[in-house]
C-alpha cells in the first residue's frame, strides 16, 4: 500500500505529460452594440484542444486595456465543452461605460489603429484536474464606421429626414 501511495505522484506527473494545454487565439475584437451605460464589445477566441481526450472550460478572467489605459477586468463563469482535437470559438463580452470611452478619446487615436491589450485567464477542467490556461495578447482594432463619430451623426441625421418626410 506505501507503494501505491509513493508511485502515485509520479504516476500523475507521467499522465500530465499526455494532457496538453488547449491553444488559445484571438480571432476578431469586436463592437456588437451600444446602449445607455455604454459601448458592448466582445473578443471572439478560438480555443483548440490539441488532446485525444474533451476539456471543459469552467470559466474565466479577463483585464482588457486600451492604449495603455485600465478598460475593464471582470471574470465569468461560464461552460463551454472542447472536443477532442478540434476548435471552438468562445465569446469573452464585456461592457466600457462612456466615461473611459471619453477618456480614450481625448488621447485623439487613430480610429483604424487603436492598441488594445488582453491578459487572462481560461479555467479548464482536465482528466487530472482543473489548471488555468493563460491568455495574453495585444493588438490594434478598427472602429467600425456606423461607430466613429462622423458616423453617429450620419445616422441621425437619417433618422431626422425619416422624420420629417
Amino acid at each position: 500500500m506505501k507503494k501505491m501511495l509513493l508511485l502515485l505522484p509520479l504516476l500523475l506527473a507521467a499522465c500530465s505529460l499526455f494532457v496538453s494545454e488547449p491553444k488559445v487565439k484571438v480571432k476578431e475584437l469586436a463592437v456588437v452594440g451600444l446602449g445607455a451605460e455604454g459601448a458592448d464589445l466582445e473578443f471572439l477566441l478560438a480555443v483548440t484542444n490539441p488532446n485525444s481526450v474533451p476539456l471543459t472550460l469552467r470559466g474565466y478572467t479577463y483585464d482588457v486595456r486600451v492604449m495603455a489605459l485600465p478598460l475593464t477586468k471582470g471574470g465569468v463563469r461560464e461552460r463551454v465543452e472542447f472536443p477532442p482535437g478540434e476548435t471552438t470559438d468562445v465569446r469573452l463580452p464585456f461592457r466600457v461605460a462612456y466615461r473611459d470611452l471619453w477618456e480614450i478619446l481625448k488621447r485623439n487615436p487613430n480610429p483604424d489603429a487603436i492598441p488594445y491589450r488582453l491578459d487572462g485567464g481560461l479555467e479548464v477542467e482536465t482528466p487530472l484536474g482543473t489548471s488555468t490556461v493563460p491568455v495574453a495578447t495585444s493588438g490594434n482594432f478598427a472602429v467600425p464606421q456606423r461607430f466613429r463619430p462622423s458616423g453617429l451623426v450620419r445616422g441621425l441625421g437619417d433618422l431626422v429626414k425619416g422624420l420629417v418626410r
